[in-house]
């Protein structure tokens, strides 16, 4: 197997976007979901694990006067999305930087991405961090922030006792049989991860502690927008409504 980043996945790019779809139910709905979650009006968006860009391009259909700042640490993944983002026509309108978004929690000195973000955003890569590492980024999100920001997170989470694993497990094994997906050819296809940077290999918390964790953070607004057994939408305002 090729060695890949946490969060890439497959050993081939070609294959993550629809491989992905594959591996996880409802994809992009869950996307959807964030990107409603938004103002509309939203102006600077930050995106953490910006991977082939299926997130940034959804949100600058929605946002017509959005730019978004994408960071990931993977060369091969902002190649590809900036690829997409292009042939999409939106290269105006996003940015996409080589940088580890736990290392700009850890040393936010070190990296001049701005600040005053409208919203941060972020799918299926926060849980390669360790819980601490998670409660920086949370936290440093926050500064970066204005005081009217809000931030949203896609996750796989983990379940409150092996009884939801259970049901969680057998829900997807349902479903790939309703799509007639072999989650072994997909297997075929993924590649071995090891640790890079602050991310390893899947570090999951529960949803009770993520809300926890933005409370802390100085989220004073937190919600769940979507969940879909063991994965979930969930994020805040910096202000109380």
């Amino acid at each position: 197997m090729q060695n890949v980043f946490p969060g890439e996945v497959f050993a081939n790019t070609d294959d993550f976007d629809t491989g992905i779809r594959q591996l996880l139910p409802r994809y992009d709905e869950m996307l959807e979901v964030i990107t409603r979650c938004l103002p509309s009006r939203s102006r600077r968006i930050l995106e953490l694990g910006c991977g082939t860009g299926e997130l940034s391009i959804k949100i600058l259909k929605l946002c017509p006067d959005a730019e978004v700042i994408a960071l990931d640490y993977s060369p091969r993944m902002l190649q590809f999305a900036q690829d997409k983002i292009t042939t999409a026509g939106y290269e105006q309108r996003w940015t996409g930087i080589e940088l580890d978004f736990g290392d700009w929690a850890n040393n936010p000195e070190k990296f001049d991405i701005g600040s005053e973000f409208d919203a941060c955003v972020s799918s299926l890569a926060i849980h390669h961090l360790q819980d601490e590492m998670k409660l920086k980024l949370f936290e440093q999100i926050a500064a970066s922030l204005t005081p009217e920001g809000c931030f949203w997170n896609a996750d796989p989470l983990l379940p409150e006792s092996p009884i939801l694993a259970e049901v969680y497990k057998m829900a997807r094994e349902e479903w790939a049989v309703q799509q007639g997906i072999n989650f072994t050819e997909i297997g075929a296809k993924r590649g071995t991860s090891s640790t890079q940077g602050y991310s390893s290999q899947d570090r999951l918390a529960s949803l009770d502690v993520h809300l926890q964790m933005l409370t802390t953070a100085g989220f004073q607004t937190v919600g769940v927008p979507w969940k879909y057994y063991g994965l979930t939408v969930f994020g805040g305002w910096l202000q109380k409504f």
